[in-house]
This record gives structure tokens, sequence and C-alpha cells, in this order.
């Protein structure tokens, strides 16, 4: 496996340039004319078949401008812009604006809220930029996303940001294969453990005797073994047959973004993969989060931080020496990893520094309740003892508490257990502080959810006026997904009605980490603070744990509402009706 790993990382891309092009560079007539970087208020957007190498091999990979990733887009918050997108395909294409608030015509979802662009045909699209920040396109038709149909969108604000800076600079992670996607999900609903090279073995049973007992480590593997779960699967696809890309650059490639000693550096991370989380760290440079998903948010000062496909993060680091750093990003499942380089030469590259080992499992991950657990830091948490003055965790937990006691009417929806849904969570929790599986107790300062804070008040935002509750759930045996245990093609639209405030709250049946997606609305996280509700448009939702956010229903027609993992689509989408 690791074999394997390093060779497709030292294999060349054939047509990709180096595309470290700095956004905050005043353009020459040729910079505008760049096919990295596209300004201005019209662009014309050409989707067609391109032969590429990326692993040593060719292969054909749908293509935005004849490139991997596609053009990145700058526009002016308040502007109109005018997109011209040809598709020059055998079958029908799209390009969705993701996270973009615009009218539903202009979204980009066949079936839902276009026919989509037929093969030879021009769809145009217009409407006025209401926002600012970073955000990605992609196609929403067929498998088109995983060959190679995406790119990045930045929008310059009108009025100046709360934070300085020097340099500007996109990273866009996306995963590849050589294989094509009908190939990976008909391998993936053969066996959906194909791609998942980790394993247990009888050592690793060995090893959890000497840890727990022979009767613990034994229980243990019954439960999980009667509810046909691995502590293992952490990812359906691996770098068994991805190779991770950073701006379409492989590790032996590697994007690179320059830089002088002491300037203050902006990078724009954008996980536009179609099935693959990245947890992010830049060795030996503190990184301060300035924006999710596009909005700011109050900075924060880390180490690392988990990206969820279709999320967006904005860091300023600020380095100290004339070295190149790696921009590292490794898979969740630890199978491969994407490279850059933040270097203050062309020539010089940063080295990856080793992959941390993959953790499994828990009984947390599974939704159960334990009596008796660890905090993430490692110390025991329990009840009574007498009074104590509460410190920062405790006011955590406090807030928490707080978001399971509120109470809104429940709207009940529709609900079936049987071939659609498999796995229950026994008692989900919300988990905002868990930086997740992988990053607990590694020692490094790990971004979670409960870090953020929309950097402008909340506090006079209208309350919800119901709840809906929805389940995710799925059946890995037969690779089966879908929500409340009903695949899309049998569900009806869910209703929302336009002007009210909506809670809406997800509970994690299954296993994986879902990030949910809905089109056309923000959605308003709930992190334990009602003042500082964090504005964003995809929200991970971790393994047997629930969490809830806020939508102000504010934009009449039908929308798209789904996990964004490509291969989970298929079932586990709604579309949203709003009247």
């Amino acid at each position: 496996m690791q074999r394997r790993t390093f060779v497709k990382g030292i294999a060349a891309t054939a047509f990709m340039g180096v595309a470290s092009t700095n956004i905050e560079a005043k353009p020459t007539r040729k910079d505008i004319n760049n096919s990295n970087i596209l300004t201005g208020n019209e662009f014309f957007l050409d989707i067609d078949y391109t032969t590429v190498n990326i692993t040593g091999k060719t292969a054909v990979a749908t293509t935005i401008n004849g490139q991997i990733a596609g053009p990145t887009l700058v526009w002016q918050e308040g502007e109109t812009v005018t997109l011209h997108v040809t598709n020059h395909l055998k079958k029908s294409s799209s390009i969705h604006w993701h996270g973009i608030i615009l009218p539903p015509s202009m979204d980009g979802v066949p079936g839902i809220s276009f026919n989509g662009i037929p093969p030879g045909k021009t769809f145009t699209y217009r409407f006025k930029v209401k926002q600012h920040g970073t955000y990605w396109y992609h196609s929403h038709s067929g498998y088109q996303e995983q060959t190679g149909m995406y790119g990045a969108i930045v929008i310059k604000p009108k009025k100046r940001e709360p934070f300085r800076y020097d340099k500007d600079y996109v990273v866009l992670l996306s995963d590849w294969s050589d294989e094509k996607p009908t190939t990976i999900y008909r391998k993936l609903k053969q066996s959906s453990d194909y791609y998942n090279f980790s394993q247990r073995t009888v050592g690793d049973f060995f090893s959890e005797v000497k840890q727990k007992g022979f009767g613990k480590a034994f229980d243990d593997r019954k439960m999980w073994n009667s509810m046909r779960m691995s502590d293992r699967d952490l990812s359906d696809v691996t770098g068994y047959t991805y190779t991770y890309l950073m701006n379409g650059n492989n590790p032996a490639t590697q994007f690179k973004a320059l830089f002088k000693k002491g300037e203050k550096i902006r990078l724009r991370f954008i996980n536009g993969a179609a099935m693959s989380f990245f947890d992010v760290r830049i060795p030996g440079l503190k990184m301060t989060v300035v924006a999710a998903d596009g909005n700011h948010i109050k900075p924060v000062s880390i180490d690392e931080f988990r990206i969820g496909v279709a999320e967006t993060y904005d860091v300023i680091v600020q380095p100290k020496s004339a070295k190149a750093y790696a921009i590292f990003a490794q898979s969740i499942e630890r199978s491969g990893y994407a490279l850059g380089s933040l270097t203050p030469s062309s020539s010089l590259m940063a080295k990856a520094p080793k992959m941390d080992k993959p953790q499994a499992l828990t009984m947390v991950d599974m939704g159960m309740d334990m009596n008796m657990k660890k905090s993430h830091n490692g110390n025991a948490m329990k009840s009574g003892g007498g009074m104590k003055m509460p410190n920062k965790k405790s006011m955590k937990k406090m807030k928490f508490a707080a978001m399971e006691a509120q109470k809104y009417p429940i709207t009940k929806l529709p609900m079936a257990r049987g071939v659609q849904s498999t796995m229950m969570a026994m008692s989900p929790k919300y988990r905002l502080d868990d930086p997740g599986v992988g990053l607990r107790n590694n020692g490094r300062k790990v971004l979670t959810y409960a870090d953020l804070k929309n950097r402008y008040s909340t506090r006079h935002d209208k309350k919800p006026d119901r709840e809906i509750v929805l389940h995710l759930t799925g059946n890995m045996e037969r690779y089966m997904w879908s929500i409340n245990g009903i695949k899309y093609a049998d569900a009806k639209p869910l209703q929302f009605h336009y002007g009210e405030r909506l809670r809406i709250t997800f509970i994690n049946d299954t296993m994986m980490n879902h990030p949910m997606h809905l089109h056309g609305m923000w959605s308003d996280l709930e992190t334990g603070d009602d003042n500082h509700l964090v504005r964003k448009h995809t929200i991970i939702v971790q393994p047997g744990s629930k969490i809830s956010y806020r939508v102000t229903v504010d934009a009449k027609g039908a929308w798209a509402y789904h996990c964004h993992l490509l291969y989970h689509m298929t079932g586990m989408f709604r579309k949203v009706v709003v009247a």
C-alpha cells in the first residue's frame, strides 16, 4: 500500500502548470487571460474531454477549459456576473455554484432547478453576487465531478476585511482515479470495503487482549461483528485507487505558494474531492483561521484542521524563516496525501512529514452512551464529587446540554427501518468539541466546530418556528444510503415555508462522516453560543452523533439537499420545495 502510494506520488502530470498565481497581484493584460485565474464579470467556460497523465498512465478527464482544476474565477461582491458554459461532451452536463446565494434557475442542478446543458449547447448563467469569500463550483451531473469538473471561486468584498495579508493563494484539494467512476461504484456495491486495506488482523486482536484483557477484547469484537460493522471503516474509497491533488498537482509536481520571510500569507483551502476528507497542517507554522465557508469568523489559532468534502477554510500564516514549509493534507484513513510547498523559491520544495497512523472508530463513534468516558485531552469526566468552579470544558458541556434542552415544535417526517437502514445510533450526542477519529489526543491544537464563532453578533436573530429531525441512514453491506431510511427515488420533497426560521437536527445512524449541503440558503450552525452562530453552507455530521443548525427560509423555489460524498448522493438526497 505504501509502495503504491509512493509510486503514484512521483508520477509526473503531463499538462498541468504550477498554478501558484497570487490572487492579490495586480494583473497585467497577460495575467487576465491566464488559464488558471479569470477575473471580471463575464466568463466563457468550455466543458470537454481532455487526455491527462496524473499517475504515469493516460486517462480521459472531464475538464473546464481543458484543465484540472478548472480556472479560478474571481468575482466582485455587488456586481452581476455572466457565465457562458458550453458543453462539448457527448452527454448532458451542468455547473453548480457551491455556496452561492442565487435564483433557483441559476443553481445548476439537473432535474431540480434546470434541465441541464445538452451536448453541443451553451447555457448562460447570470446573477448578482451578494456575498464575498472563498467558494467553488463543480458539475452536478452524474460522476463528472470525480473526473475533473471543479474549480475555485474567490469573491472580493465591498468593504475592507478585518484582517491583513500580503499574498493570497487558493489551495484546492481533490481526489483522482484512473478508474472510471462507474467502475468504482460497481466495486463498492459488490463489496463496500473493496478499497479498505486497513482491515483488522489477528495481531490487532492480541494487542487488544494485552491492553484490555481477553474478556473485554472478545466482547468488543463480538459486538462489532454482530452489527456487521468495521471499526476501520473510515473512507469508502482510498489511496488504493486515488491520487490526492493540490491545485491539480500530485505530490511530486507540488503546488507552490511563494512568500518572502515575514509576509502574511492567506491560504484559501477548498475540499473539492469526490469522497475524501483531509487533515491539513503546515509543520512548523501556526495557522489562524479567519473564515469558514466564505464567512468571517473570530480568528482561531490552530496547528491542524479537518476539512470535509465541499467545505472551505481561509487561514493566515506568517513564515518566520526563508525555507520551504510543507502544506500537508493527509486523507482521513491515512492511505495517502496531497502535498504543496509554501516556499521562498519555486526551485525549493518541502518534504512530506510522516503520515499519522490511522485510528480505529470507538464506541463514541457508534453513538453509544458510556457511563465513564474520557475527554479528548485524556482526562476522565465524572459527575458528582462536590461543588467546583466551572472550567472551559465544563462550560462547553453546559452549552451542549442547553442545546439538547431547546424545544421547538417538531414536524414529524416519514421514517423507515429495513433494508435501507441497518444501523442506528442508540444515544447520539452533540460532539462539536470532538476533533474526530484520527485527530484525538495527537498533541496538536486541532480545530473543532466548537471553536467557530461568527465575527458578528447573531443575538437578535429570529428563534426557530419549528424543527425537523433527519436521520442519516445506510446499509454498508449492500452499500445503500438514505435519509430516514428512505432513498431519494422513493422520498417526497421536504416542504419549507417561505419566511420561517427552521431548526434542522441531523442524527447520524451510520459509522461515517457525512457532509450535508443545503442549496440556496445559509445554515447557521449551533455551537453552544447563540450570540455567534457560525454561518456555513456545508455541515459535517460525525459518526453516531447529532448536530443542529438554523435556516432562514428566504428563497422560494426548488432546491437540492444532500450528502456531498459523490457515491452516497444517489440515495442520501432530498428535494426541498420552498413556497
